[in-house]
């Protein structure tokens, strides 16, 4: 008796184990892919830290370009993972976008300060087009939209810099892998806005549905010159100083109604 009491315990058990049926006969149309957007990154430092950082450190990217004549690719983090490249961040609405975005480093110094002025490092031919590779991979991939394709600056644009103003964005849009404004649109509305500038909340309204957080105070607030900044270094990057001005008023509205 004892023994058929033990033998029938573990036919329980394997009963419970084996759990219910799954059914998957009925699969919803209602999804997206997890992955909606490529952020950009500079790592500040040298390839040996950068991966030193990136692999032991407290963050994180899916990959990463050297700085070698090759343009070496490195990957670090499976795409189907979460890297911690972002931090707190908002593009379109979208929040904390470690969860929904591709990290992309490319090992680069950013900048120094000198006597005369800050001095931007450049990007080597080899670097861009391992990153135009690698972005054409991805965004046809993950159906990634153009405008998706954004740099640290644009989703954190109080506290980061990166890619900085000598990243190639209009080359890449040029290669469908980001937006880019119409030029003759833009001396169109320049004209218009040089005898009338818009006011801050129509700067602050149109950046917002560009995809930029920003304040909606009607002021001229510290983190508005902020996100001007970041928009204007990449969009017009010979001059971000956060100030509205007709140009930046003209790519805005150019970009918002292409």
């Amino acid at each position: 008796m004892k023994s058929f009491c033990i033998a029938f315990m573990f036919l329980l058990l394997a009963g419970c184990a084996s759990g219910p049926r799954l059914n998957t006969s009925h699969p919803s149309v209602n999804h997206d892919n997890r992955v909606q957007f490529v952020v950009v990154h500079y790592t500040s430092t040298n390839l040996e830290r950068s991966l030193a950082l990136l692999t032991h450190g407290q963050v994180s990217s899916h990959y990463l370009i050297g700085d070698d004549a090759s343009g070496t690719l490195y990957k670090l983090v499976d795409e189907s993972q979460r890297a911690w490249h972002a931090g707190e961040s908002e593009w379109m609405g979208r929040t904390w976008l470690n969860s929904s975005s591709i990290g992309i480093e490319i090992v680069n110094p950013g900048y120094r300060d000198t006597p005369t002025g800050r001095v931007w490092y450049p990007y080597s031919e080899a670097q861009v087009q391992s990153l135009v590779v690698l972005l054409k991979d991805i965004s046809k991939r993950n159906g990634i939209e153009p405008k998706n394709i954004i740099g640290h600056s644009d989703i954190a644009p109080l506290r980061k810099l990166d890619p900085g103003p000598l990243f190639p964005w209009k080359r890449l849009a040029a290669e469908g892998l980001g937006v880019w404004p119409d030029a003759q649109a833009v001396a169109r509305f320049q004209v218009q806005y040089a005898a009338e500038l818009p006011s801050v909340t129509w700067f602050q309204e149109e950046l917002a549905r560009l995809g930029y957080q920003t304040p909606q105070t009607g002021e001229l607030d510290v983190a508005t010159r902020h996100v001007i900044a970041a928009f204007q270094m990449h969009f017009r990057p010979s001059l971000f100083d956060g100030t509205p001005d007709a140009e930046s008023a003209a790519i805005l509205r150019a970009l918002n109604r292409s």
